[in-house]
């Protein structure tokens, strides 16, 4: 059963989220439900909660346009451009980490994790601003501006001279893409008609694309000897050979490469769409008729029916949940804070959200980040692997990440398993496949089983990235959905101090990791609000 097929409710009743005794407010929703009797009512996820009752009734009235409307070609452009953000996300995330071996042998870096926790520094800063930016003063900028921070600064990277100096500009590039995932997920929600937010699920394909082009890249710059030093270093890392700049390019062509693509997806951004406010967010603003008028221009692009009218949002009241008296104030920052915790079931949701993507957080670069040196150890066990078939397997195994987010979206859509439910089986079978691991022998057995690990631990994260913005409120969406993925970044520089403290070389990693995705399925199981069946407020 779809998000629309929801049994019809009275608008005018207490389960459609307007109380009773405020009849301002019913009688807008009445309205709304005489003016457009041919569009199916669905039950809005935070009705319930009475937070602010003129926010949940306008909310009502903007959920019934957007499934009025319903989806278009407008959704497919945001669904392939918001996924430029979600490939922009993981590309940075690992290009610190295949090129660092070769940059180290060019620059004798005192400290071998510093791009580590450069890239998620800067991450966990760009989250935090931009999640909160977007809830202050929209989400449009950060969408046109954020990926072409990413561009200019990987490509600079490619020219550092030293090692302090890429450190600076990686740490630069994470802070212009931390807000990708909070961007790309907040704008899509808030345009998506109720029986088609599975597909937001689906945005996580394009994670493992940005994974799969990271490898095809490194694949074809840093396998070749001519563009590549060998190791200067003895086993005792004591340096006695040389690794000149002109010898050793090939990290710098995969930044450079990298920065011209993410380059062309930001210009795509603001040529191919010009994307206006998304209509919740205008929603908490109060402006009524610039999102009304939105609606009508795309009704009128698409040829669809469009029965909301300014009177009827007006009949509703005054919004005054959603921001502060100032813009620029502690009180605004407080109001978005606050929003997050409006009621205890609220409240419990924010905090376990903000748990998953925290365990999440350590467990994903426990495997990934570190998984060349885990595979480098085991070379005795499983044979010598030369540099060209460990990058094509590093690809292959990104690859096999694209098609899981896509196996969610059709679980999470399934009433029997809901978000919550996909998540605990995406979470448990990757757990299992963590455990198997340890007992890889053969280089075979070793790209099979990572592989399929790629393809389960997808199902989980891209699920979690779905559910996030579908269950945080509307006006405070980007700053919970920031304050979430910070959370995930904080363990991702956690990590790697456990990988310079710790033998990653070992399989205990792996039964970490296996540790904390049983407490990932545990924690799916105790969230509060199911969104299947119900759309987002």
């Amino acid at each position: 059963m779809s998000a629309t097929s929801s049994p019809h409710l009275n608008p005018g009743n207490e389960k459609s989220g307007y109380p009773q005794g405020d009849q301002k407010v019913a009688l807008g929703a009445q309205d709304a439900s005489f003016e457009a009797p041919n569009v199916v009512k669905g039950e809005d996820l935070l009705s319930m909660q009475d937070v602010d009752p003129a926010l949940n009734a306008k909310m009502y009235l903007v959920n019934n346009a957007i499934d009025e409307i319903g989806w278009t070609n407008y959704h497919w452009k945001l669904f392939v451009l918001n996924g430029f953000g979600y490939a922009v996300d993981s590309l940075l995330l690992l290009l610190q980490s295949v090129i660092s071996t070769q940059a180290g042998y060019e620059f004798t870096p005192s400290y071998g994790r510093a791009l580590t926790i450069a890239v998620y520094v800067g991450m966990l800063l760009g989250a935090l601003f931009w999640g909160l930016s977007a809830d202050i003063i929209g989400r449009r900028f950060a969408f046109n501006v954020s990926l072409f921070i990413c561009s200019i600064f990987a490509t600079v990277a490619g020219a550092a001279p030293n090692w302090t100096s890429l450190a600076v500009f990686i740490a630069l590039l994470g802070f212009g893409g931390g807000g990708n995932l909070i961007m790309d997920t907040t704008v899509f929600i808030e345009y998506l008609p109720s029986n088609k937010q599975w597909v937001l699920t689906w945005l996580a394909a394009w994670w493992g694309l940005g994974q799969a082009i990271t490898g095809f890249i490194a694949w074809g710059f840093l396998s070749p000897a001519k563009w590549n030093c060998a190791d200067p270093f003895d086993t005792n890392g004591v340096r006695f050979g040389e690794c000149p700049y002109h010898s050793n390019m090939g990290w710098r062509y995969v930044m450079y490469t990298s920065g011209a693509l993410v380059f062309v997806m930001s210009v795509a951004r603001i040529t191919v769409i010009r994307l206006k406010e998304t209509p919740k967010y205008l929603l908490g603003e109060g402006k009524d008729v610039e999102l009304v008028q939105g609606f009508q221009e795309m009704a009128a692009r698409y040829n669809r029916p469009c029965s909301i009218t300014i009177e009827m949002l007006e009949a509703c009241g005054t919004v005054q949940s959603a921001h502060g008296k100032s813009r620029v104030s502690i009180s605004e920052l407080t109001v978005h804070f606050r929003g997050l915790f409006a009621t205890k079931r609220i409240g419990l949701s924010t905090v376990l959200i903000w748990l998953s993507w925290t365990l999440i957080g350590l467990a994903y670069p426990l495997f990934y980040v570190f998984l060349s040196s885990y595979l480098t150890s085991r070379g005795a066990d499983l044979g010598d692997v030369s540099t060209y078939d460990s990058w094509r397997n590093y690809a292959l195994v990104n690859i096999s990440g694209i098609p899981g987010p896509m196996l969610a979206g059709y679980m999470c859509n399934w009433k029997y398993l809901g978000r919550k439910y996909t998540m605990v089986i995406g979470a448990l079978v990757t757990m299992a496949f963590f455990f198997a691991y340890t007992q890889v022998r053969t280089q075979a057995e070793n790209v099979g089983f990572s592989c399929a690990i790629g393809f389960c631990l997808n199902i989980y994260y891209g699920t979690l990235y779905a559910y996030t913005p579908e269950v945080l409120p509307s006006a405070h969406r980007a700053t919970g959905n920031g304050i979430a993925v910070a959370c995930n970044r904080v363990m991702g520089i956690l990590s790697a101090v456990i990988a310079t403290v710790a033998n990653t070389s070992t399989s205990v990693p792996i039964y970490v990791c296996a540790a904390l995705y049983i407490a990932m399925a545990a924690v799916a199981v105790a969230f509060p609000f199911e969104p299947y069946g119900k759309r987002s407020s």
